[in-house]
């Protein structure tokens, strides 16, 4: 365990701003479009409009995320939910799996907490309220439903993307876009989490964990669904893919035991090779 930490801390490290990272710009993003008291609020009264901004923001910070030179190294999982599918499948090994899930949640926590220092009660205090995920008034019915579907949706996306050579390198793109659509449309049936450290990263500071089951068990079921689904109905093969979003050939993997090149080619592409954490999972 000492000499896994020790090797791979960077990467657990990336993990958690990454998440940390995705929190912030959504606590920014929420108060400047919900606080009664933003003028950006007075100016958009229309409420799914605001809506629909949040959810491109929240979609471009993803994809920001996914592609920025942290997001490449570490494989921008930033979901524990993300992270137990593909152990899952067994790209990537035990250990890592623990150790991002920890990172995760702990980035998640941070992002929130430094959001609540800059902004005070504009964030702390409803409407915005740490941007915690609750139920809408369908219930925690609907929205386990929801929570469910989308990340089902959304892995299964992400599998499709990442075993195809052509669209490989469009994973990330196509993850921000899901996430833009669920926010807008989904978001007032459970508030969108599909991610448990996101989730707890809101109610630890708030206190509000209002059916929390719902936001810890929807997206894992869902995703480790999707998982099932694309090996077994669809009949595809996950041989080639790593654990990362974005697997671009001048970074080193620890998930694929892939590591760069002495000089990096401009022109090479992105060759996973062996995978150390042993054969798929059937």
């Amino acid at each position: 365990m000492l000499k896994t930490l020790r090797e791979h801390w960077p990467e657990y490290l990336m993990e958690a701003w990454g998440l940390g990272a995705f929190l912030v710009s959504a606590g920014l993003v929420v108060a400047l479009l919900e606080y009664p008291g933003s003028p950006v609020h007075t100016l958009l009264p229309d409420a799914d409009l605001r809506r629909a901004l949040i959810g491109l923001a929240m979609g471009v910070t993803a994809v920001a995320i996914i592609y920025s030179p942290w997001g490449q190294r570490s494989g921008a999982q930033i979901n524990p939910a993300v992270t137990l599918s593909f152990l899952r499948l067994g790209k990537i090994a035990p250990l890592d799996a623990l150790f991002y899930i920890l990172a995760q949640f702990i980035g998640g926590t941070l992002g929130i907490l430094l959001v609540r220092f800059i902004l005070g009660e504009v964030f702390s205090l409803p409407p915005v309220n740490h941007v915690v995920t609750v139920p809408g008034p369908s219930g925690p019915v609907v929205a386990f439903a929801a929570e469910f579907a989308m990340a089902l949706g959304l892995m299964l996306a992400v599998l499709f993307f990442m075993n195809s050579p052509r669209l490989n390198r469009l994973t990330g793109l196509a993850a921000g876009v899901l996430v833009a659509i669920y926010i807008t449309v989904a978001a007032p049936l459970s508030g969108m989490s599909i991610n448990p450290a996101r989730t707890f990263a809101s109610a630890t500071p708030s206190g509000v964990w209002s059916h929390a089951w719902v936001y810890f068990s929807a997206p894992i079921l869902g995703m480790l669904a999707a998982v099932e689904l694309y090996r077994r109905l669809l009949h595809r093969e996950t041989t080639r893919m790593c654990a990362k979003l974005d697997h671009p050939d001048h970074v080193r993997c620890i998930h694929c035991g892939h590591e760069p090149p002495a000089e990096p080619d401009s022109h090479a592409s992105a060759q996973p090779i062996a995978n150390p954490t042993g054969q798929d999972v059937p």
